[in-house]
């Protein structure tokens, strides 16, 4: 097959801020946040999200719902509906998607694919078919901008590769194990299937990935470089595993693999372990509701050793501590160096002056004279970063750029937004 990995999907219809079951029934589909979680312990491998507001108070309001979406869901978002121009491509993109989706059948949709991949690379575009003639008369003054179709009429199954080589993914009406099966055979350019079902019964995509798997077809979200075969086993024959949270770095604990928990871990991309004391498979999280989604796995340099960075729901720990590494033996006084940690740490130390006011402390005071006396501060460190920026002397910049850093903390702080918030979405905007 030339695409063999091939992805379960769930499409997400939203109206009103809310899931709705399709484009026709805007029947309520559950909360979001229950919603994407399901997605997320089941093994969904993509969302697809459509916008069907009628205004641009209800496409703003989406755009919030999509921005949660994408901050819960531990798989790709792709989305679109209502892109009418390079702002809602730059919106739909800064909200944390990693595709937008243009519709084929609107007229400026040649030239947002042009002007899209020109910003933000072809990588981020894809396109919706609903009428494969009309797409035909597109192809040519599209295709080189986008690299993936969304199919929303099944009845093209097998037949798109008379009109294009490019990949896509596939929308399917309710269906049966042996369709999705036959319809994946049926064209090799075919990367993946969503249909409603995915969304009202999640909890059946392991089944039917392990059917798909017996059928010769594979689903696995994860794909080693390295075999097992080629680890280097301790004398219980297991591979101990570091687990690191992937933003922060901080080591949430210490587990064994076997090559069974190692291979459910690559297909269901949560973490698997083998559990020495009960030998047997142990899904971190399946009775805690802790899981830990899979961002990377690295061997060191003897093989014999697995660092897991993951995102981590909850506490890593059974005492309900969030790192099972919280028992201090020894400490040095040693500065804060890691730089994450210190922007944390200050933001902390902030906050503990508003929540507990200290007699002389600078940034007390600032809380005590209000938003207003905060917002002025923040703008004369915006003014003096600028005059600073033009000094020759760098060092000036320096301390200015400090001055205003400290200063935005203390406002955000105030208003209740934390440096995680900001560094996500900083992430989110690194696509430009």
């Amino acid at each position: 097959m030339k695409y063999t990995q091939k992805d379960m999907i769930t499409t997400v219809f939203l109206k009103d801020g809310t899931p709705v079951k399709d484009f026709h029934d805007h029947a309520p589909a559950g909360n979001t946040a229950d919603v994407i979680e399901s997605f997320n312990i089941h093994g969904i491998d993509k969302i697809i999200l459509f916008d069907l507001s009628d205004d641009e108070r209800e496409h703003e309001e989406n755009l919030h719902v999509m921005k949660n979406i994408c901050h819960l869901a531990e798989m790709p978002v792709y989305a679109g509906g209502n892109i009418n121009s390079m702002n809602d491509i730059k919106k739909i993109l800064y909200a944390g998607c990693s595709k937008v989706i243009l519709n084929s059948l609107k007229s400026e949709t040649s030239q947002l694919a042009r002007q899209g991949e020109q910003r933000f690379g072809r990588e981020r575009m894809a396109l919706s078919i609903f009428n494969v003639d009309l797409f035909f008369k597109q192809k040519s003054s599209v295709e080189e901008y986008i690299s993936e179709l969304v199919v929303l009429d099944e009845r093209l199954a097998g037949t798109m590769d008379n009109v294009t080589d490019m990949p896509y993914s596939i929308l399917l009406q309710e269906v049966t194990s042996e369709k999705i099966r036959d319809t994946l055979r049926a064209d090799e350019n075919i990367i993946g299937i969503s249909c409603r079902a995915f969304c009202e019964e999640p909890e059946k995509i392991p089944e039917l990935k392990q059917y798909l798997k017996n059928s010769g077809i594979s689903t696995a979200r994860l794909v080693s470089s390295v075999k097992w075969s080629s680890m280097k086993l301790n004398p219980d024959g297991l591979v101990p595993v570091v687990v690191q949270d992937y933003l922060t770095n901080e080591v949430l604990m210490l587990a064994y693999m076997n090559e069974e928990s190692f291979q459910t871990t690559l297909e269901t991309g949560k973490m698997t372990y083998y559990s020495r004391s009960r030998r047997e498979l142990w899904i971190k999280g399946l009775t805690s509701g802790h899981y830990q989604y899979v961002k990377s796995l690295m061997a060191d340099c003897d093989s014999d050793t697995i660092l897991a960075k993951v995102s981590q729901v909850g506490a890593a720990c059974h005492t309900g501590s969030r790192s099972c590494f919280f028992t201090e033996l020894v400490k040095t006084d040693t500065p804060q160096k890691n730089m994450y940690g210190v922007l944390t740490h200050v933001y902390e130390l902030i906050k503990d002056r508003k929540e507990n006011p200290k007699q002389g402390s600078y940034t007390s005071f600032l809380f005590e004279e209000g938003i207003d006396r905060i917002l002025k501060k923040v703008g004369d460190e915006t003014l003096d970063l600028i005059f600073a920026a033009k000094n020759p002397d760098t060092e000036e910049l320096k301390y200015q750029t400090t001055d205003l850093l400290f200063h935005t903390l203390v406002l955000m702080a105030e208003r209740g937004i934390t440096p995680n918030e900001v560094l996500e979405e900083l992430m989110m905007r690194s696509v430009t």
